[in-house]
């Protein structure tokens, strides 16, 4: 696969992750859990989504020299 290919489809899908899940993690925040109950949630929410983004760099963005 070309890697603007791979650029644009791993940010695409990467973006679509990030908005599902901070939306999500708004959702529970501000809903009948409140910042408290919903602490948690945004808790693993930025420590995965920062691994999305890595695994993201690290795939697509970053040339690997073989």
């Amino acid at each position: 696969m070309s890697y603007t290919v791979k650029l644009i489809m791993g940010f695409i899908g990467t973006a679509l992750l990030v908005t599902f899940v901070v939306g999500l993690s708004h959702s529970i925040s501000t809903g009948f859990a409140g910042f408290w109950g919903g602490f948690p949630f945004m808790v693993i929410t930025i420590v995965v989504l920062s691994l999305a983004i890595y695994d993201f760099w690290d795939e697509c963005v970053r040339r690997k020299t073989n």
